[in-house]
Protein backbone atom coordinates (compact mmCIF):
# COMPACT_ATOMS: atom_id res chain seq x y z
CA UNK A 1 0.00 0.00 0.00
CA UNK A 2 2.93 2.19 0.69
CA UNK A 3 5.17 2.12 -2.52
CA UNK A 4 1.09 2.19 -3.96
CA UNK A 5 0.76 5.45 -2.27
CA UNK A 6 4.47 6.16 -2.85
CA UNK A 7 4.14 5.54 -6.66
CA UNK A 8 1.25 7.93 -6.95
CA UNK A 9 3.16 10.71 -6.07
CA UNK A 10 5.96 10.23 -8.31
CA UNK A 11 4.04 10.10 -11.01
CA UNK A 12 2.02 13.26 -10.01
CA UNK A 13 5.50 15.09 -9.45
CA UNK A 14 6.51 13.79 -13.00
CA UNK A 15 3.10 15.10 -14.53
CA UNK A 16 3.17 18.86 -12.59
CA UNK A 17 6.76 19.10 -13.80
CA UNK A 18 5.74 18.18 -17.47
CA UNK A 19 2.65 20.75 -17.28
CA UNK A 20 4.74 23.48 -16.01
CA UNK A 21 7.55 22.99 -18.91
CA UNK A 22 4.23 22.64 -21.19
CA UNK A 23 2.55 25.68 -19.93
CA UNK A 24 5.85 27.80 -19.79
CA UNK A 25 6.46 26.96 -23.16
CA UNK A 26 2.99 27.67 -24.86
CA UNK A 27 3.28 30.84 -23.68
CA UNK A 28 6.57 31.87 -24.81
CA UNK A 29 5.98 30.59 -28.19
CA UNK A 30 2.73 32.99 -29.10
CA UNK A 31 3.34 35.46 -31.17
CA UNK A 32 3.76 39.37 -30.36
CA UNK A 33 5.49 41.17 -27.06
CA UNK A 34 3.66 41.31 -23.90
CA UNK A 35 6.23 44.30 -23.19
CA UNK A 36 4.87 46.67 -26.28
CA UNK A 37 1.30 45.28 -25.26
CA UNK A 38 1.60 46.83 -21.77
CA UNK A 39 3.30 49.72 -23.05
CA UNK A 40 1.35 50.77 -26.07
CA UNK A 41 1.86 51.01 -30.24
CA UNK A 42 3.81 54.36 -29.27
CA UNK A 43 6.26 53.43 -26.74
CA UNK A 44 9.61 53.68 -27.56
CA UNK A 45 12.49 50.56 -27.90
CA UNK A 46 13.53 52.59 -24.88
CA UNK A 47 11.07 52.00 -22.79
CA UNK A 48 10.46 49.07 -24.35
CA UNK A 49 13.89 47.41 -23.25
CA UNK A 50 13.26 48.80 -19.53
CA UNK A 51 10.26 47.05 -19.28
CA UNK A 52 12.13 43.72 -20.75
CA UNK A 53 15.05 43.95 -18.04
CA UNK A 54 12.31 45.04 -15.10
CA UNK A 55 10.37 41.50 -15.39
CA UNK A 56 13.35 39.63 -16.82
CA UNK A 57 12.42 38.56 -20.11
CA UNK A 58 15.37 39.98 -21.29
CA UNK A 59 16.89 36.54 -19.94
CA UNK A 60 17.50 33.20 -21.06
CA UNK A 61 14.44 30.88 -21.40
CA UNK A 62 15.97 28.44 -19.04
CA UNK A 63 16.60 30.93 -16.57
CA UNK A 64 13.15 32.80 -16.39
CA UNK A 65 11.46 28.89 -16.64
CA UNK A 66 13.60 28.15 -13.46
CA UNK A 67 12.78 31.28 -11.59
CA UNK A 68 8.56 30.97 -12.65
CA UNK A 69 9.10 27.00 -11.17
CA UNK A 70 11.16 28.00 -8.17
CA UNK A 71 8.03 30.69 -7.48
CA UNK A 72 5.22 29.01 -7.59
CA UNK A 73 6.81 26.66 -4.80
CA UNK A 74 6.88 29.72 -2.23
CA UNK A 75 3.71 31.16 -3.94
CA UNK A 76 5.33 33.56 -6.16
CA UNK A 77 3.46 33.59 -9.68
CA UNK A 78 5.18 37.21 -10.35
CA UNK A 79 3.87 40.44 -11.12
CA UNK A 80 1.42 41.51 -14.10
CA UNK A 81 3.02 43.19 -16.68
CA UNK A 82 0.09 45.24 -17.02
CA UNK A 83 -0.90 46.25 -13.46
CA UNK A 84 2.57 45.44 -12.37
CA UNK A 85 0.79 44.21 -9.13
CA UNK A 86 1.70 40.71 -7.44
CA UNK A 87 -0.30 37.81 -9.55
CA UNK A 88 -0.64 35.45 -6.34
CA UNK A 89 -2.72 37.35 -3.94
CA UNK A 90 -5.30 37.95 -7.68
CA UNK A 91 -5.43 34.40 -8.07
CA UNK A 92 -5.80 33.00 -4.58
CA UNK A 93 -9.02 35.37 -3.98
CA UNK A 94 -10.26 34.34 -7.46
CA UNK A 95 -9.71 30.87 -6.86
CA UNK A 96 -11.59 31.02 -3.39
CA UNK A 97 -14.57 31.87 -5.16
CA UNK A 98 -14.04 29.21 -8.09
CA UNK A 99 -13.76 26.79 -5.33
CA UNK A 100 -16.99 27.62 -3.68
CA UNK A 101 -18.70 27.31 -7.33
CA UNK A 102 -17.20 24.09 -8.13
CA UNK A 103 -17.80 22.85 -4.91
CA UNK A 104 -21.31 23.73 -4.86
CA UNK A 105 -21.71 21.78 -8.75
CA UNK A 106 -20.42 18.84 -7.75
CA UNK A 107 -22.63 18.35 -4.37
CA UNK A 108 -25.53 18.89 -6.88
CA UNK A 109 -24.68 16.79 -9.62
CA UNK A 110 -23.97 13.88 -6.79
CA UNK A 111 -26.85 14.44 -4.47
CA UNK A 112 -29.12 14.50 -7.68
CA UNK A 113 -27.11 11.49 -9.48
CA UNK A 114 -25.96 8.75 -6.95
CA UNK A 115 -29.97 8.27 -5.93
CA UNK A 116 -31.55 8.50 -9.42
CA UNK A 117 -28.74 6.55 -10.84
CA UNK A 118 -29.71 3.68 -7.90
CA UNK A 119 -33.77 4.06 -9.12
CA UNK A 120 -33.00 3.88 -12.69
CA UNK A 121 -31.23 0.45 -12.32
CA UNK A 122 -33.46 -1.22 -9.81
CA UNK A 123 -36.46 0.25 -12.16
CA UNK A 124 -34.63 -1.21 -15.00
CA UNK A 125 -37.33 -1.79 -18.17
CA UNK A 126 -40.13 -0.01 -16.05
CA UNK A 127 -41.94 2.91 -16.52
CA UNK A 128 -39.28 5.29 -14.11
CA UNK A 129 -36.20 4.15 -15.01
CA UNK A 130 -36.97 4.81 -18.95
CA UNK A 131 -37.96 8.31 -17.71
CA UNK A 132 -35.12 9.15 -15.65
CA UNK A 133 -32.44 7.10 -18.44
CA UNK A 134 -34.76 9.81 -20.53
CA UNK A 135 -34.26 13.10 -19.02
CA UNK A 136 -30.42 12.00 -18.42
CA UNK A 137 -29.71 11.72 -22.14
CA UNK A 138 -31.65 14.98 -22.30
CA UNK A 139 -29.54 16.43 -19.82
CA UNK A 140 -25.80 15.16 -21.74
CA UNK A 141 -27.02 17.12 -24.45
CA UNK A 142 -27.79 21.06 -22.85
CA UNK A 143 -24.60 22.46 -22.10
CA UNK A 144 -23.62 24.02 -19.04
CA UNK A 145 -23.87 27.85 -20.27
CA UNK A 146 -27.61 27.38 -21.26
CA UNK A 147 -28.64 25.43 -18.82
CA UNK A 148 -27.47 28.71 -16.93
CA UNK A 149 -29.27 30.97 -18.93
CA UNK A 150 -32.20 29.15 -19.26
CA UNK A 151 -32.29 29.07 -15.26
CA UNK A 152 -31.79 32.96 -15.06
CA UNK A 153 -34.88 33.48 -17.20
CA UNK A 154 -37.39 31.37 -15.32
CA UNK A 155 -36.13 31.58 -11.64
CA UNK A 156 -34.62 35.29 -11.94
CA UNK A 157 -36.58 37.15 -14.54
CA UNK A 158 -40.11 35.52 -14.26
CA UNK A 159 -40.37 34.14 -11.00
CA UNK A 160 -37.82 36.39 -9.27
CA UNK A 161 -36.87 33.84 -6.26
CA UNK A 162 -32.68 34.59 -7.07
CA UNK A 163 -30.96 37.18 -8.61
CA UNK A 164 -29.54 37.08 -12.06
CA UNK A 165 -25.71 37.53 -11.15
CA UNK A 166 -22.99 39.32 -9.22
CA UNK A 167 -21.18 37.50 -6.28
CA UNK A 168 -21.16 38.23 -2.42
CA UNK A 169 -18.56 36.68 -0.11
CA UNK A 170 -19.88 34.34 2.94
CA UNK A 171 -18.13 36.27 5.36
CA UNK A 172 -20.14 39.58 4.04
CA UNK A 173 -23.74 38.57 3.79
CA UNK A 174 -24.47 34.35 4.00
CA UNK A 175 -27.95 34.91 2.84
CA UNK A 176 -26.66 36.55 -0.06
CA UNK A 177 -23.82 34.27 -0.86
CA UNK A 178 -26.37 31.60 -1.13
CA UNK A 179 -29.07 32.97 -3.12
CA UNK A 180 -26.10 33.76 -5.69
CA UNK A 181 -24.79 30.67 -5.48
CA UNK A 182 -27.98 28.50 -6.47
CA UNK A 183 -27.90 29.16 -9.93
CA UNK A 184 -24.90 28.90 -11.04
CA UNK A 185 -24.10 25.77 -9.15
CA UNK A 186 -27.43 24.04 -10.22
CA UNK A 187 -26.10 25.05 -14.23
CA UNK A 188 -22.83 23.45 -13.43
CA UNK A 189 -24.25 20.28 -11.12
CA UNK A 190 -27.52 19.11 -12.93
CA UNK A 191 -25.19 18.92 -16.44
CA UNK A 192 -23.10 16.95 -14.55
CA UNK A 193 -25.35 15.29 -12.84
CA UNK A 194 -27.22 13.81 -16.10
CA UNK A 195 -23.86 12.35 -17.52
CA UNK A 196 -23.28 11.07 -13.77
CA UNK A 197 -26.50 9.46 -13.54
CA UNK A 198 -26.32 7.17 -16.59
CA UNK A 199 -22.87 5.60 -14.97
CA UNK A 200 -24.26 5.40 -11.52
CA UNK A 201 -27.16 3.11 -13.15
CA UNK A 202 -24.41 0.80 -15.44
CA UNK A 203 -22.37 0.53 -12.44
CA UNK A 204 -25.68 -0.68 -10.70
CA UNK A 205 -26.96 -2.91 -13.10
CA UNK A 206 -23.45 -4.52 -13.21
CA UNK A 207 -23.36 -5.62 -9.59
CA UNK A 208 -26.80 -6.75 -9.37
CA UNK A 209 -25.97 -8.97 -11.86
CA UNK A 210 -23.46 -10.61 -9.92
CA UNK A 211 -23.13 -14.43 -8.24
CA UNK A 212 -22.60 -12.54 -4.74
CA UNK A 213 -25.88 -10.29 -4.95
CA UNK A 214 -27.84 -12.90 -6.79
CA UNK A 215 -27.15 -15.18 -3.60
CA UNK A 216 -28.14 -12.15 -1.00
CA UNK A 217 -31.67 -12.03 -2.25
CA UNK A 218 -32.02 -15.83 -2.16
CA UNK A 219 -31.07 -15.85 1.51
CA UNK A 220 -34.07 -13.20 1.18
CA UNK A 221 -33.02 -9.90 1.65
CA UNK A 222 -34.83 -7.05 -0.61
CA UNK A 223 -33.12 -6.16 -3.75
CA UNK A 224 -32.52 -2.83 -2.30
CA UNK A 225 -30.74 -3.96 0.91
CA UNK A 226 -29.02 -6.36 -0.58
CA UNK A 227 -27.62 -3.78 -3.01
CA UNK A 228 -27.05 -1.09 0.11
CA UNK A 229 -25.07 -4.29 2.48
CA UNK A 230 -23.02 -5.79 -0.72
CA UNK A 231 -23.29 -3.97 -3.96
CA UNK A 232 -22.75 -0.22 -3.26
CA UNK A 233 -19.22 -0.72 -2.15
CA UNK A 234 -18.22 -1.99 -6.01
CA UNK A 235 -20.56 0.05 -7.35
CA UNK A 236 -18.71 2.84 -6.72
CA UNK A 237 -15.61 2.48 -7.91
CA UNK A 238 -16.15 3.36 -11.52
CA UNK A 239 -18.30 6.00 -10.11
CA UNK A 240 -15.13 7.70 -8.24
CA UNK A 241 -13.09 7.45 -11.38
CA UNK A 242 -15.79 9.23 -13.16
CA UNK A 243 -16.28 11.33 -10.52
CA UNK A 244 -12.58 12.72 -10.99
CA UNK A 245 -13.33 13.22 -14.62
CA UNK A 246 -16.38 15.56 -13.78
CA UNK A 247 -14.61 17.64 -11.18
CA UNK A 248 -12.23 18.94 -13.71
CA UNK A 249 -14.68 19.53 -16.41
CA UNK A 250 -16.46 21.14 -13.85
CA UNK A 251 -13.06 23.65 -13.53
CA UNK A 252 -12.82 24.33 -17.17
CA UNK A 253 -17.08 24.90 -17.31
CA UNK A 254 -16.82 27.46 -14.42
CA UNK A 255 -14.74 30.05 -16.86
CA UNK A 256 -17.90 29.80 -19.09
CA UNK A 257 -20.70 29.95 -15.99
CA UNK A 258 -18.42 32.62 -14.12
CA UNK A 259 -19.04 34.99 -17.11
CA UNK A 260 -22.79 34.15 -17.31
CA UNK A 261 -23.36 35.01 -13.67
CA UNK A 262 -20.82 37.41 -13.47
CA UNK A 263 -18.50 36.01 -10.72
CA UNK A 264 -15.56 37.30 -10.11
CA UNK A 265 -13.68 33.70 -9.71
CA UNK A 266 -10.57 31.87 -11.58
CA UNK A 267 -12.23 32.12 -14.92
CA UNK A 268 -13.34 35.71 -15.07
CA UNK A 269 -9.58 36.72 -14.21
CA UNK A 270 -8.52 34.28 -17.04
CA UNK A 271 -10.60 35.87 -19.44
CA UNK A 272 -9.59 39.55 -18.65
CA UNK A 273 -5.30 38.31 -18.41
CA UNK A 274 -6.36 37.08 -22.35
CA UNK A 275 -8.36 39.78 -23.54
CA UNK A 276 -5.45 42.49 -22.15
CA UNK A 277 -2.84 39.91 -23.45
CA UNK A 278 -1.37 39.96 -19.70
CA UNK A 279 0.69 36.85 -20.53
CA UNK A 280 2.37 36.39 -17.54
CA UNK A 281 -1.25 36.05 -14.99
CA UNK A 282 -2.57 33.76 -18.10
CA UNK A 283 0.29 31.36 -17.27
CA UNK A 284 -0.34 31.36 -13.62
CA UNK A 285 -3.84 30.78 -13.94
CA UNK A 286 -3.43 28.29 -16.49
CA UNK A 287 -1.21 26.11 -14.14
CA UNK A 288 -3.20 26.60 -10.68
CA UNK A 289 -6.25 24.72 -12.90
CA UNK A 290 -3.99 22.63 -14.10
CA UNK A 291 -2.51 21.38 -10.87
CA UNK A 292 -6.36 21.62 -9.58
CA UNK A 293 -6.91 18.50 -12.29
CA UNK A 294 -3.66 16.39 -11.01
CA UNK A 295 -4.56 17.32 -7.59
CA UNK A 296 -7.82 15.81 -8.35
CA UNK A 297 -6.48 12.77 -10.23
CA UNK A 298 -4.40 11.73 -7.65
CA UNK A 299 -7.30 11.49 -5.23
CA UNK A 300 -9.11 10.23 -7.35
CA UNK A 301 -6.15 7.10 -7.73
CA UNK A 302 -5.95 6.92 -4.17
CA UNK A 303 -9.28 6.22 -3.37
CA UNK A 304 -9.78 3.76 -6.27
CA UNK A 305 -6.60 1.80 -4.45
CA UNK A 306 -8.41 2.19 -0.90
CA UNK A 307 -12.01 0.91 -2.49
CA UNK A 308 -10.42 -1.80 -4.37
CA UNK A 309 -8.08 -4.62 -2.51
CA UNK A 310 -6.77 -5.74 -5.50
CA UNK A 311 -4.81 -2.40 -6.45
CA UNK A 312 -3.10 -2.93 -2.66
CA UNK A 313 -0.91 -5.80 -3.80
CA UNK A 314 2.45 -4.87 -4.87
Amino acid sequence: MVLKLLGLTALFAASLLVATLAVFGFMTVLPGDPARVALGVNATDQAVAALHAEFGLDRPLDVRYLDWATGLLTGDFGRSYITHTDIGPQILDRFLVTGWLVTAGMLVAVCAAVPLGIAAALWHRRPGGTLISGLSQLGVAVPSFLAGIGLVTVFAVWLGWFPSGGWTPPAEDPVAFLRQLVLPALSLGLVQAAVLTRYVRTAVLDVMREDYLRTARAKGLTPVRALVRHGLRNAAIPVVTVLGLQLATLLIGAVVIERVFVIPGLGSLLLDGVANRDLLLVQGVVIVLVLAVLVVNFLVDVAYTLLDPRLRAP
